[in-house]
Formats: structure tokens, sequence, C-alpha cells
């Protein structure tokens, strides 16, 4: 299973190309596809969600778990399916973004790469810069909820 770890920030030429970050490069190439499976992020507005082409399917699935004529299924196989972009890697490890995912994120001529394990994303430097500070700050406050939680299982004996 692919895990991507780290931040990594990669120039975007004119034609979209942006070079993967080795390490992402890594877990991102099997004998199903060579490449990165990019989307414009459901849960983050500015960002472009990327995964392999194994999570890929996993999403899929879950996604054909829901009854297919229900409002669930429509409304996520919209979002990410019919949005998905196969970006194989050419011979120089670049995937080249397609202009509705450069538009979606407002990138132009930097990416940031921010691994989240299973999968990663890909958004302009200066979005992602506001996003981190942000969710540093949720994580904060979330950490310390966490913590409540844990110690008061522990003190009902669970």
């Amino acid at each position: 299973m692919a895990l991507f770890l780290s931040r990594f920030d990669n120039k975007v030429d004119r034609k979209g190309r942006v070079s993967v970050p080795a390490s992402f490069r890594a877990d991102l190439t099997s004998d199903a596809f060579a490449g990165v499976v990019a989307f414009p992020s459901p849960g983050n507005p500015g960002a472009i969600d990327g995964c392999d082409i194994g999570r890929m399917k996993q999403l899929a699935d879950g996604i054909d778990s829901f009854n297919p004529f229900s409002a669930e299924y429509g409304d996520l196989a919209t979002a990410i399916l019919t949005k998905s972009h196969r970006l194989p890697f050419d011979g120089e490890g670049r995937i080249i973004l397609p202009q509705q995912l450069l538009q979606h994120a407002d990138i132009t001529t930097m990416a940031t790469f921010a691994g989240r394990g299973a999968t990663f994303q890909i958004w302009a430097p200066e979005a992602y810069e506001i996003y981190e500070v942000e969710a540093t700050e949720r994580a904060r406050e979330q950490a310390a909820r966490f913590e409540l939680q844990r110690r008061d299982m522990i003190v009902a004996g669970e």
C-alpha cells in the first residue's frame, strides 16, 4: 500500500508539466498503471487529490456500494470518478496537469505536493501555506479532545 509523506514544492512549466516527488513516484508505479490519478478535492476546494490506481479502485468500490440510482451514488461518482484524470509519468517522472485541474487549484508556476498517507494533495503553494496553518491549529484542538476521550476510556476501564 502506498504511503505518501512530507511536503515538496516543484516547478510547473507552461505546458502544465510538473515533476512528481521521487518518493511519491515509487508508490505510484504498478503493473496496472504508472502515474497519478488526480481529481478536484471535494473536501478542500483549492486542492487536487492524488493517489495511485489501487486507491482509486478502492474509492470506486466504495461508491459502488451505494444504490446506483441514489443521489449519494450520483453525487460521489460525479465529484470523484467523472472528474478524475489518469496522468502517466513521462520519461523524467513528470505528469501533465490538465488545464481544469490547474484552474481548480489556481496553480501557475509552482505546485506543492502534500503527503496524506494513502493519498496526497497538490496545491498552489500560497494556498497550501494558509491551509497548513489552519489545519495545524485545528489538529492541536482535536488532539487535546482526543487525549481527553482516550483518558476517559482508560478511566472507565475500556
